[in-house]
Protein backbone atom coordinates (compact mmCIF):
# COMPACT_ATOMS: atom_id res chain seq x y z
CA UNK A 1 0.00 0.00 0.00
CA UNK A 2 1.28 3.45 -0.83
CA UNK A 3 1.78 5.98 1.82
CA UNK A 4 -0.79 9.05 1.91
CA UNK A 5 1.40 11.60 0.04
CA UNK A 6 3.69 9.69 -1.73
CA UNK A 7 3.65 10.51 -5.21
CA UNK A 8 4.20 7.92 -8.31
CA UNK A 9 7.09 8.44 -10.33
CA UNK A 10 7.11 8.99 -14.01
CA UNK A 11 8.85 6.42 -16.62
CA UNK A 12 10.34 7.38 -19.58
CA UNK A 13 10.48 5.39 -23.23
CA UNK A 14 13.66 4.60 -24.57
CA UNK A 15 14.31 4.12 -28.24
CA UNK A 16 17.78 2.04 -29.16
CA UNK A 17 19.01 4.04 -32.35
CA UNK A 18 21.55 1.78 -34.62
CA UNK A 19 22.93 3.86 -36.98
CA UNK A 20 26.25 5.70 -38.00
CA UNK A 21 27.47 9.11 -36.78
CA UNK A 22 28.58 11.48 -39.29
CA UNK A 23 30.43 13.85 -37.41
CA UNK A 24 29.59 16.73 -40.10
CA UNK A 25 26.87 17.06 -42.38
CA UNK A 26 23.44 16.86 -40.10
CA UNK A 27 22.00 13.48 -40.61
CA UNK A 28 21.73 10.03 -39.08
CA UNK A 29 23.09 10.33 -35.11
CA UNK A 30 23.38 13.72 -35.62
CA UNK A 31 20.03 14.84 -36.23
CA UNK A 32 18.29 11.31 -34.75
CA UNK A 33 19.61 11.93 -31.34
CA UNK A 34 17.90 15.52 -30.40
CA UNK A 35 15.00 14.82 -32.55
CA UNK A 36 13.92 11.82 -30.54
CA UNK A 37 15.15 13.64 -27.21
CA UNK A 38 13.31 16.40 -28.32
CA UNK A 39 10.05 14.12 -28.46
CA UNK A 40 10.62 13.76 -24.67
CA UNK A 41 12.44 9.96 -25.64
CA UNK A 42 15.52 8.63 -23.67
CA UNK A 43 17.99 7.99 -27.48
CA UNK A 44 20.10 5.55 -26.96
CA UNK A 45 22.84 4.99 -29.61
CA UNK A 46 24.30 2.22 -31.21
CA UNK A 47 26.82 3.28 -33.74
CA UNK A 48 27.37 1.12 -36.61
CA UNK A 49 30.17 3.09 -38.55
CA UNK A 50 31.88 6.52 -37.86
CA UNK A 51 32.15 8.57 -40.25
CA UNK A 52 34.05 12.10 -40.53
CA UNK A 53 31.10 13.48 -43.02
CA UNK A 54 28.66 11.76 -44.85
CA UNK A 55 29.06 9.96 -48.06
CA UNK A 56 27.64 12.56 -49.89
CA UNK A 57 30.78 14.74 -49.84
CA UNK A 58 33.69 14.23 -52.25
CA UNK A 59 35.77 12.86 -49.32
CA UNK A 60 35.02 11.07 -46.15
CA UNK A 61 36.62 8.91 -43.37
CA UNK A 62 34.82 6.14 -42.81
CA UNK A 63 35.52 3.58 -39.80
CA UNK A 64 33.44 0.24 -39.82
CA UNK A 65 32.45 -0.72 -36.25
CA UNK A 66 31.03 -4.18 -36.87
CA UNK A 67 33.44 -5.88 -35.06
CA UNK A 68 32.69 -3.61 -31.97
CA UNK A 69 29.21 -3.81 -32.02
CA UNK A 70 28.31 -6.89 -29.69
CA UNK A 71 30.60 -6.45 -27.46
CA UNK A 72 29.06 -2.73 -27.15
CA UNK A 73 25.20 -4.34 -27.17
CA UNK A 74 26.33 -7.16 -24.85
CA UNK A 75 27.14 -4.68 -21.87
CA UNK A 76 23.42 -3.70 -22.09
CA UNK A 77 22.40 -6.95 -22.17
CA UNK A 78 24.44 -7.54 -18.70
CA UNK A 79 22.61 -4.93 -17.06
CA UNK A 80 18.93 -6.20 -17.94
CA UNK A 81 17.98 -3.09 -20.41
CA UNK A 82 14.81 -2.95 -21.50
CA UNK A 83 13.73 -0.22 -24.67
CA UNK A 84 10.51 0.78 -25.74
CA UNK A 85 11.73 0.94 -29.85
CA UNK A 86 14.13 0.07 -31.77
CA UNK A 87 15.36 2.35 -34.95
CA UNK A 88 17.43 1.02 -37.84
CA UNK A 89 19.59 3.43 -40.02
CA UNK A 90 22.33 2.86 -42.03
CA UNK A 91 24.33 -0.53 -41.60
CA UNK A 92 28.00 -0.19 -42.88
CA UNK A 93 28.82 -4.14 -43.79
CA UNK A 94 26.60 -6.33 -44.82
CA UNK A 95 27.44 -8.74 -41.54
CA UNK A 96 25.84 -6.28 -39.31
CA UNK A 97 22.32 -7.59 -40.17
CA UNK A 98 23.37 -10.94 -38.52
CA UNK A 99 24.04 -8.00 -35.04
CA UNK A 100 21.05 -6.40 -35.76
CA UNK A 101 18.90 -9.21 -35.81
CA UNK A 102 20.02 -10.77 -32.65
CA UNK A 103 19.37 -7.00 -31.39
CA UNK A 104 15.61 -7.09 -32.22
CA UNK A 105 15.15 -11.15 -30.97
CA UNK A 106 16.96 -10.16 -27.41
CA UNK A 107 14.66 -6.84 -27.38
CA UNK A 108 11.38 -8.78 -28.02
CA UNK A 109 9.15 -6.24 -26.61
CA UNK A 110 10.38 -3.54 -28.59
CA UNK A 111 8.48 -1.96 -31.66
CA UNK A 112 10.93 -2.10 -34.93
CA UNK A 113 11.24 0.88 -37.00
CA UNK A 114 13.37 0.42 -39.79
CA UNK A 115 14.59 2.61 -41.88
CA UNK A 116 16.28 1.00 -45.19
CA UNK A 117 18.79 3.09 -45.85
CA UNK A 118 20.47 2.00 -49.28
CA UNK A 119 20.10 4.92 -51.80
CA UNK A 120 18.24 7.98 -53.32
CA UNK A 121 17.40 9.22 -57.02
CA UNK A 122 17.51 5.52 -58.57
CA UNK A 123 21.13 4.72 -57.48
CA UNK A 124 22.51 3.00 -54.66
CA UNK A 125 25.37 5.11 -52.16
CA UNK A 126 29.01 4.76 -52.57
CA UNK A 127 29.27 1.92 -49.59
CA UNK A 128 26.62 -0.26 -50.61
CA UNK A 129 26.97 -4.09 -52.03
CA UNK A 130 24.95 -5.73 -53.82
CA UNK A 131 25.00 -8.59 -51.14
CA UNK A 132 24.15 -5.95 -48.47
CA UNK A 133 21.14 -4.84 -50.46
CA UNK A 134 20.04 -8.38 -51.14
CA UNK A 135 20.66 -8.89 -47.26
CA UNK A 136 18.25 -5.89 -45.93
CA UNK A 137 15.56 -7.95 -47.34
CA UNK A 138 15.84 -10.23 -44.95
CA UNK A 139 16.10 -7.24 -41.98
CA UNK A 140 12.75 -5.77 -43.03
CA UNK A 141 11.09 -9.01 -42.66
CA UNK A 142 11.39 -7.80 -38.48
CA UNK A 143 9.95 -4.42 -39.05
CA UNK A 144 6.55 -2.84 -36.97
CA UNK A 145 6.95 -0.51 -39.30
CA UNK A 146 9.53 0.41 -42.99
CA UNK A 147 9.90 3.58 -44.03
CA UNK A 148 12.00 3.53 -47.63
CA UNK A 149 12.00 6.25 -50.13
CA UNK A 150 11.39 5.67 -53.51
CA UNK A 151 14.57 4.04 -54.59
CA UNK A 152 14.76 1.45 -51.22
CA UNK A 153 11.02 0.60 -52.14
CA UNK A 154 12.66 -0.71 -56.04
CA UNK A 155 15.57 -2.09 -54.70
CA UNK A 156 13.74 -4.09 -52.05
CA UNK A 157 11.19 -5.50 -54.59
CA UNK A 158 13.27 -5.84 -57.92
CA UNK A 159 11.47 -2.93 -59.42
CA UNK A 160 13.28 -0.97 -62.16
CA UNK A 161 13.48 2.39 -60.33
CA UNK A 162 11.89 5.18 -62.58
CA UNK A 163 11.16 8.99 -60.92
CA UNK A 164 7.23 8.94 -61.43
CA UNK A 165 5.14 5.92 -60.99
CA UNK A 166 1.56 6.32 -60.89
CA UNK A 167 -1.12 6.15 -58.30
CA UNK A 168 -1.81 2.00 -59.36
CA UNK A 169 1.74 1.49 -59.91
CA UNK A 170 2.89 2.70 -56.29
CA UNK A 171 -0.11 0.41 -54.96
CA UNK A 172 1.58 -2.71 -56.67
CA UNK A 173 4.90 -1.56 -55.39
CA UNK A 174 3.75 -1.69 -51.60
CA UNK A 175 1.76 -4.88 -52.10
CA UNK A 176 5.68 -6.43 -53.11
CA UNK A 177 6.71 -4.91 -50.17
CA UNK A 178 4.21 -6.17 -48.02
CA UNK A 179 4.93 -9.68 -49.00
CA UNK A 180 8.78 -8.83 -47.75
CA UNK A 181 7.66 -6.92 -43.99
CA UNK A 182 4.37 -7.78 -42.02
CA UNK A 183 3.93 -4.38 -40.89
CA UNK A 184 3.21 -1.23 -41.52
CA UNK A 185 4.70 0.78 -44.83
CA UNK A 186 5.38 4.24 -45.45
CA UNK A 187 7.24 5.02 -49.29
CA UNK A 188 8.56 8.63 -47.91
CA UNK A 189 9.32 12.02 -50.07
CA UNK A 190 7.54 10.80 -53.71
CA UNK A 191 7.94 12.97 -56.44
CA UNK A 192 4.17 14.39 -57.13
CA UNK A 193 5.08 17.68 -58.68
CA UNK A 194 4.28 21.24 -57.02
CA UNK A 195 4.10 18.45 -53.91
CA UNK A 196 6.14 15.65 -52.32
CA UNK A 197 3.69 12.82 -51.37
CA UNK A 198 4.46 9.99 -48.73
CA UNK A 199 2.67 6.95 -49.24
CA UNK A 200 1.42 4.02 -46.53
CA UNK A 201 0.49 0.93 -46.09
CA UNK A 202 -1.49 -0.34 -43.24
CA UNK A 203 -2.12 -4.33 -43.95
CA UNK A 204 -4.80 -4.56 -40.43
CA UNK A 205 -7.30 -2.58 -43.38
CA UNK A 206 -9.52 -3.94 -45.83
CA UNK A 207 -8.01 -4.66 -49.14
CA UNK A 208 -9.69 -1.64 -50.64
CA UNK A 209 -8.18 0.66 -47.88
CA UNK A 210 -4.85 -0.30 -47.01
CA UNK A 211 -2.95 2.32 -48.62
CA UNK A 212 -3.03 6.46 -48.04
CA UNK A 213 -1.67 8.98 -49.64
CA UNK A 214 -0.45 12.23 -47.60
CA UNK A 215 0.47 15.20 -49.72
CA UNK A 216 2.70 18.07 -48.68
CA UNK A 217 3.22 21.37 -50.83
CA UNK A 218 7.18 21.20 -51.78
CA UNK A 219 8.84 23.72 -50.04
CA UNK A 220 12.08 23.57 -51.38
CA UNK A 221 14.60 21.67 -53.09
CA UNK A 222 16.00 18.30 -51.29
CA UNK A 223 18.52 18.45 -48.55
CA UNK A 224 20.50 15.62 -47.09
CA UNK A 225 19.69 14.23 -43.83
CA UNK A 226 15.27 14.94 -43.76
CA UNK A 227 15.01 11.12 -44.41
CA UNK A 228 16.74 10.68 -41.02
CA UNK A 229 14.67 13.63 -39.20
CA UNK A 230 12.02 12.07 -40.75
CA UNK A 231 12.19 8.49 -39.48
CA UNK A 232 13.34 10.07 -36.01
CA UNK A 233 9.94 11.29 -36.19
CA UNK A 234 8.29 8.21 -36.96
CA UNK A 235 10.06 5.82 -34.58
CA UNK A 236 9.40 8.80 -31.37
CA UNK A 237 5.70 9.02 -32.43
CA UNK A 238 5.04 5.40 -32.89
CA UNK A 239 6.45 3.97 -29.33
CA UNK A 240 3.94 6.99 -27.53
CA UNK A 241 1.24 5.44 -29.40
CA UNK A 242 0.70 7.69 -32.14
CA UNK A 243 -1.08 6.03 -35.54
CA UNK A 244 0.92 6.08 -37.77
CA UNK A 245 -0.76 8.39 -40.28
CA UNK A 246 -0.43 10.92 -37.03
CA UNK A 247 3.26 10.55 -37.76
CA UNK A 248 3.65 10.87 -40.99
CA UNK A 249 1.73 14.54 -40.54
CA UNK A 250 4.05 15.13 -37.70
CA UNK A 251 7.14 13.95 -39.36
CA UNK A 252 6.34 15.63 -42.77
CA UNK A 253 5.15 18.98 -41.46
CA UNK A 254 8.52 19.48 -39.29
CA UNK A 255 10.47 18.33 -42.38
CA UNK A 256 9.00 21.28 -44.14
CA UNK A 257 9.22 23.96 -41.52
CA UNK A 258 12.75 22.92 -41.28
CA UNK A 259 13.45 23.19 -44.64
CA UNK A 260 11.33 26.87 -44.71
CA UNK A 261 14.19 27.86 -42.01
CA UNK A 262 17.04 26.52 -43.81
CA UNK A 263 15.96 29.13 -46.87
CA UNK A 264 17.26 31.62 -44.73
CA UNK A 265 20.55 30.42 -44.41
CA UNK A 266 23.81 30.30 -47.08
CA UNK A 267 24.30 26.48 -46.66
CA UNK A 268 24.77 23.23 -49.45
CA UNK A 269 22.65 20.87 -49.52
CA UNK A 270 25.39 18.43 -47.94
CA UNK A 271 24.67 20.92 -44.98
CA UNK A 272 21.45 19.30 -44.43
CA UNK A 273 18.63 21.31 -42.78
CA UNK A 274 18.34 23.65 -39.62
CA UNK A 275 16.32 21.80 -37.41
CA UNK A 276 18.37 22.92 -33.87
CA UNK A 277 15.84 26.06 -33.55
CA UNK A 278 13.15 24.49 -34.04
CA UNK A 279 12.75 21.30 -31.95
CA UNK A 280 11.10 23.42 -29.32
CA UNK A 281 7.90 22.38 -31.80
CA UNK A 282 8.31 18.89 -31.71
Amino acid sequence: MSKPNQVSKKTQKKIAIINDLSGYGRCSLTVALPVISAMGIQACPVPTSILSNHTAYPVFFFDDYTDKMPAYISKWKELGLCFDGILTGFLGSDAQIDIVESFIHDFPQARVIIDPIMGDHGKTYSTFTPRLCDRMKQLVAHADVLTPNLTEACILTGTTYRSHFSGKELAALLEKLSGLCPGEIVISGVDAGAYLANILFDPKQEADSRITCLRKKRIAAERCGTGDIFSAIIAAGTVQGMPLQACVAKAAGFVSRCLKETAGYELSSSDGVVFEPLLKYL
